[in-house]
């Protein structure tokens, strides 16, 4: 990409090397930390407009480590500015807070993060607060930020409540979720076994390990682009966390069974489903008819779309959408608080709100009420979050369990986290995988 004298940026800063990097990755934390937006949605409109992967990766890697550590930075900033900035600085402050991540968390040479941060400043016209910006990287240069607990990054409505969910967990679930994730991949087993493909993996010189935990998965320490990925282009390996490809363990439909995925896109879960056997007769909804795109797009790279209707829909508004045949096996991937995900998610902790929570655990049981109706006797349902609040997850199977007479839960072996009454959560980190949790529902005949 060209940026031109028309555009956003002003004069030819933005053309020395690293300045449109940095540009782009202050905009996309004004856009996440002062208009609430997602960063996955920002990431996926920003990281195109960068056309060599190392200066994408080097985006991405500001915005996370800004977000990881942004109530550090903005206490810094508070101790440091006489005059806080104002709703108008907004790509200012991205500036420092990306320059902030560089110095601290990336570790990156002081006169390349410097040299160029400030030189981002001019390139948007705010001569004047280069030398501010300056200043007040050297001075993080020189002393360094304030000692910070890892919890600090979490709202303290969230922090107590993941408290007295898992007391004795508590600090490894947020000293974890502040921490980079591994990169997993899912190996397509209609395209290689998964020892071959850890073959082509160490021939393209990529470090990778194999899990006992997914029959599929491909741990790799060091994250690398997928582009470089042997195959990804034809689908021979997705990303998936170990913990969200384990769901094809948990659910495990008999072979040609028929199947719903209610809440589907981006279509990764019901990919890995078709991938291990293409006889499944497999719908796959969602209820924003702008996500179908993704879903079809997952199902065209893996090469599985052959056997699967994709389609628009409420997923608990069964008039909207079932012609009457039942399912052998749902998959309820519910809407969650998505604090499971915070390490790849960090903006989860800027923007969830106790009320939040109320809502979700409305819907989920919504969707379960409805969903069991479908699901023929004999059958299995599976309740799935990457929450690890009680109340998403275990309080709310409990509950739905008090309501319904002919559901029962099949317990899950330790492979899939803590246990509790027949369900299983693991939490962040732990066997380097995500929290998520699982309740395996059987209907009775």
């Amino acid at each position: 990409m060209v940026v031109s004298a028309s555009g956003p940026w002003k004069g030819g800063a933005a053309q020395q090397p690293g300045v449109q990097t940095r540009l782009l990755a202050a905009k996309v934390l004004a856009a996440v930390i002062g208009r609430g937006r997602s960063l996955k949605a920002e990431l996926a409109a920003t990281l195109p407009k960068l056309d060599d992967g190392r200066d994408r990766a080097l985006l991405e890697a500001i915005c996370f480590a800004a977000l990881r550590r942004r109530t550090v930075y903005e206490q810094a900033l508070r101790q440091w500015l006489q005059k806080p900035l104002g709703p108008r600085d907004g790509d200012l402050m991205g500036l420092l807070l990306a320059g902030f991540a560089q110095l601290d968390a990336l570790e990156l040479p002081a006169h390349a993060a410097l040299s160029a941060t400030v030189e981002a400043v001019r390139a948007l016209g705010r001569e004047r607060q280069a030398g501010l910006v300056n200043a007040v990287l050297r001075r993080a240069q020189r002393e360094g930020f304030p000692a910070a607990r890892a919890e600090d990054a979490w709202p303290q409505w969230l922090r107590d409540q993941v408290r007295r969910d898992w007391p004795a967990q508590a600090d490894a679930v947020f000293a974890a979720s502040l921490q980079p994730a591994p990169l997993w991949l899912r190996v397509n087993r209609q395209r290689y076994s998964r020892d071959a493909y850890l073959e082509q993996l160490r021939a393209a010189g990529i470090d990778a390990e194999i899990s006992a935990l997914a029959a599929d998965a491909i741990r790799l320490p060091v994250a690398v682009p997928v582009a470089s990925l042997p195959g990804f282009g034809e689908g021979a390996v997705s990303v998936q966390d170990l913990s969200a490809q384990q769901v094809a363990d948990t659910l495990a439909p008999s072979p040609g069974a028929r199947v719903l995925d209610a809440c589907a896109a981006p279509g990764g879960k019901a990919a890995h489903l078709l991938e291990r056997d293409p006889a499944l007769r497999l719908l796959a909804l969602d209820v924003d008819a702008r996500r179908l795109q993704r879903i079809r797009e997952t199902f065209d790279r893996t090469g599985v779309g052959a056997s699967a209707q994709v389609r628009a829909a409420d997923a608990a508004d069964l008039d909207a959408w079932w012609d009457g045949e039942p399912f052998d096996a749902v998959l309820l991937d519910a809407p969650c608080s998505a604090t499971g995900v915070v390490r790849r998610q960090p903006d989860v902790l800027l923007h969830r709100r106790p009320g939040d929570i109320d809502a979700l655990v409305a819907l989920q049981a919504r969707l379960l009420d409805a969903l069991w109706q479908v699901v023929a006797p004999g059958g299995v349902l599976l309740y799935a979050t990457c929450s690890i609040l009680r109340r998403e997850n275990q309080q709310q199977i409990a509950a739905f369990l008090a309501r319904t007479a002919d559901a029962r839960v099949d317990g899950l072996p330790e492979a899939f986290g803590h246990g509790d009454a027949g369900t299983r959560q693991r939490l962040p980190g732990e066997q380097g995988g995500d929290g998520f949790f699982h309740a395996r529902l059987v209907k009775g005949r």
